[in-house]
């Protein structure tokens, strides 16, 4: 007897999750949408890629391209990589390599980060981005604009097997 109350009670629950299922109302996709900050008007991100160090606890780098078609010349501020505490933009000149605030970039040029000359720090890195397929990074213009782009998650090892 107990085995069937207990049956009945548990069709009962079943029906009743079923019938109210159709009944939530659903998020239209606008409001599920991650949505990525717009590029300015002739900004293109391009080559974008994420290095981890060799060894835990070290930075990483994050290395893109950044053209504009036209417009007044603009400079890139700042860049920030998701799971990465902090990013700084830096500039390799003469074998030392220094910290820089800006990097100017004119109309119908593009500017490199690469690893040589300009580039992008990553301190503080999560410890999952090791087993991340690929992160958002999001560059910064003067006047506040932001572009975003995914940048795949590679080890120095790859990049160096990569190159071979």
């Amino acid at each position: 007897m107990a085995i069937k109350a207990f049956a009945a009670g548990a069709m009962a629950a079943l029906a009743l999750a079923l019938a109210s299922c159709g009944s939530q109302p659903q998020p239209d996709a606008s409001e599920t949408a991650v949505s990525e900050p717009e590029a300015p008007p002739g900004i293109t991100l391009s080559d974008a890629r994420v290095q981890l160090p060799l060894v835990s606890g070290r930075p990483g780098a994050a290395y893109f391209s950044v053209s504009q078609a036209n417009g007044a010349p603009r400079k890139v501020v700042g860049v920030a990589v998701e799971m990465a505490a902090r990013a700084e933009m830096h500039e390799t000149k003469g074998g030392s390599m220094a910290p820089v605030s800006e990097v100017p970039i004119g109309p119908g040029k593009t500017v490199k980060f690469a690893p040589g000359g300009y580039h992008v720090m990553l301190f503080d890195l999560d410890p999952k981005l090791r087993f991340t397929k690929d992160v958002e990074l999001t560059v910064t213009f003067d006047g506040g604009d932001k572009a975003s782009t995914r940048a795949p998650v590679t080890t120095m090892q790859e990049t160096m097997e990569m190159s071979h």
